[in-house]
């Protein structure tokens, strides 16, 4: 093969993608998400968790206290989180409704030593954001007061009970669980989806165009010239993953083993897209070549993942610095797949040529 043949393809075929409006959302949609990250992080985190919130909440929330004196209401009133105004149940309700209350708190008649339970009733409103920050902070409330309960009711307890000592609590788990475990690998990995179906259109159009006997009257031959389509889907695929940590460093998460990140995605990448080109240059046809496609893609990507060695997992150790050298084995065999099927590839084309040609 000729490499300057090649290098005419993929630079032609770059030209094309530049004019691809649909190819350039879709990274402009990934930059934005890169430029952007620790302020969308805010956002996205509180869909995976809404817990998360009540950390970046330092206003007082208004809230009704009805019901039977208790010592609840001295702990709200002693919480930084609550403006606690004493009600009527009724009064209370409405007042939630209008929005003027954050949440509202009935307490009943129940004496703190009394037998049965002490049942809270809790009013909040559905499907608001703000409830989710004020339902964690209550939470840390009513569980004080449960506590305080359990020591009123402590003379009770007929046996001592086990006690297990738990590991401290890490603040902001579920933030850095949605950086490294989610945000990371999805920014990484999508160009090279995006690239695995961009090389079907990119391929199946010259069959459906019937432009393939004019290509291979020219110079450069069949398999050059899906080389060539297979470099310019490839080539974008380290560049944008080297943008994204870049501008995800900028924004201030701290992303570790920057060029073995590059590495694994790369190779990763061109598997990707040497499957897709198998079967564009198979089925020759772009509605059956995506949909073979994407279901080959689903199996394999389960089959990968299943793997307790997989290159989604090992980003997230590179990305937080907790692997050592045993990526380097997991490298080995991709990069030894990739070689096979590069010469799998550059048969198949050879062959698909010389049917063309008869």
């Amino acid at each position: 093969m000729n490499l300057q043949h090649i290098f005419i393809i993929a630079k032609k075929e770059l030209r094309a993608i530049n004019s691809e409006k649909t190819i350039i959302l879709a990274i402009l949609l990934q930059l934005f998400i890169a430029m952007f990250s620790s302020f969308l992080i805010v956002g996205l985190a509180a869909m995976y968790d809404p817990d998360s919130l009540s950390a970046y909440s330092h206003q007082k929330y208004p809230v009704a206290y009805t019901g039977s004196p208790s010592p609840l209401a001295d702990l709200l009133r002693e919480s930084k989180d609550f403006v606690v105004y004493d009600m009527d149940l009724a009064t209370a309700v409405t007042a939630l409704e209008e929005r003027k209350l954050s949440a509202v708190v009935w307490v009943p008649d129940t004496s703190p030593d009394a037998d049965e339970p002490v049942k809270i009733t809790l009013y909040t409103i559905k499907n608001d954001i703000q409830s989710s920050v004020v339902n964690s902070k209550l939470r840390d409330v009513f569980v004080t007061y449960e506590n305080t309960l359990r020591g009123i009711r402590a003379d009770r307890i007929s046996s001592d009970p086990i006690v297990i000592e738990l590991p401290p609590e890490v603040p902001g788990t579920n933030f850095y669980e949605f950086v490294y475990g989610l945000l990371i690998p999805l920014l990484i990995f999508m160009p090279a989806i995006i690239s695995a179906a961009l090389i079907i259109d990119m391929i199946t159009e010259e069959f459906q165009h019937d432009t393939i006997e004019t290509l291979i009257s020219t110079p450069v031959t069949f398999t050059e010239m899906i080389w060539g389509k297979v470099a310019a889907c490839f080539v974008i695929v380290p560049v944008q993953a080297f943008v994204w940590i870049a501008l995800m460093i900028i924004n201030g998460i701290h992303v570790a083993g920057v060029v073995p990140i590059l590495l694994h995605v790369s190779v990763a990448s061109l598997l990707m897209i040497l499957l897709s080109t198998f079967v564009a240059l198979h089925y020759r046809e772009r509605t059956s070549a995506q949909f073979i496609f994407s279901t080959a893609l689903v199996v394999v990507l389960l089959g990968v993942l299943a793997l307790p060695v997989n290159p989604a997992n090992l980003i997230v150790l590179l990305s937080i610095g907790a692997v050592g050298s045993e990526h380097w084995a997991a490298l080995a065999v991709m990069v030894g797949v990739l070689v096979f099927g590069i010469a799998a590839l550059t048969r198949y084309a050879q062959r698909v040529e010389k049917t063309a040609l008869q």
